[in-house]
């Protein structure tokens, strides 16, 4: 095997003739080749960085949309918090105002206690006669309107087991099977019992004495109508499954004044517990209700005492 290569070139006035050795050409190629490999490589690495960039500018634009739409709604949540806040600074407001009305109220109706005395100097429930205590634990909303009472909700904040949303729970909730007898807590009138499109279905309202109100609400019948007297234990309707409701109970609550007031602390009020519920629930002004509970109990006495001995004589 020849181990070189030989030239020849021409020309008008000679010819020459050149050796090459054997390993120059394979040098040659395998540079050729190298060269071409490395124009492949560049051809596809650009090939590939074109589509990266491609990419990256489609990533760009999907993020400068994403931004434009946090963007818009973060102006939204800002003019939402501002409406809230707008909304939260009117109904302090209206609360305020409404603390004062309801000032207004309790001194019309006489319950105008020093609001500085602590609640155990503002009631002295020893000086009450048992007489003044059995008549305010009829007048006034105590224990359970059902025999059997489990309570499965208490009052507060909770997540509405409809709605699905969080929302201020303004009574106790009873388990109870559909048809369960439902009792007055107190002596008082019936101020509605029919269907209520706020959510309680069928429902009735007691207005009691003092500014006192009770409402039984997602019942299956009423056993009474508006303007019917009722004395407590008396029955007024059937439990039920009514209303916005997920599951068959009672639900059940206390007012005063058309303030909602947590309703377990009146529930366990009896003879036994009689100093509990004052303890508890401060907001009313006991010291006045039980003066003007003690003047009522005793104005019957006084106008028998203003009439005097009654006599029998005869004429002659």
């Amino acid at each position: 095997m020849r181990d070189h290569y030989q030239i020849t070139v021409t020309s008008f006035e000679r010819t020459r003739h050149y050796r090459v050795p054997q390993f120059i050409k394979h040098f040659a190629t395998g540079f050729v080749a190298v060269l071409g490999l490395l124009f492949a490589g560049g051809v596809l690495a650009i090939y590939v960085l074109s589509n990266k960039l491609d990419a990256m500018d489609q990533e760009l634009s999907r993020l400068h949309v994403q931004q434009s739409e946090i963007r818009a709604e973060n102006t939204a949540l800002l003019q939402e918090q501002q409406r809230l806040q707008n909304s939260v600074e009117e109904k302090v407001a209206a609360l305020s105002m409404m603390g004062e009305e309801l000032g207004s109220i309790e001194a019309m109706m006489g319950l105008s206690p020093n609001p500085d005395a602590e609640i155990e100097f503002r009631l002295d429930t020893a000086s009450q006669t048992a007489q003044e205590k059995r008549y305010m634990l009829t007048a006034i909303p105590s224990g359970h309107p059902l025999e059997e009472a489990k309570v499965t909700s208490f009052y507060g904040m909770r997540k509405h087991p409809v709605l699905g949303k969080m929302k201020l729970h303004g009574g106790a909730d009873l388990r109870a099977r559909i048809g369960t007898p439902v009792y007055a807590t107190a002596n008082g009138v019936v101020e509605w019992a029919g269907y209520n499109d706020g959510g309680f279905g069928k429902m009735v309202k007691l207005s009691h004495n003092f500014g006192f109100t009770t409402v039984y609400g997602h019942l299956s019948k009423s056993t009474v109508a508006v303007g019917d007297y009722v004395k407590q234990g008396e029955l007024i309707g059937y439990s039920g499954n009514t209303g916005l409701s997920s599951a068959p109970h009672l639900h059940y609550e206390v007012r005063h004044l058309h303030r909602r007031l947590a309703p377990r602390s009146f529930m366990e009020w009896s003879l036994e517990n009689y100093d509990g519920l004052f303890t508890r629930e401060e907001r009313i002004k006991w010291d006045s209700l039980a003066k003007t509970v003690r003047d009522q109990i005793a104005l019957p006495e006084r106008r028998l005492s203003l009439r005097g001995p009654i006599s029998s004589g005869t004429s002659s």
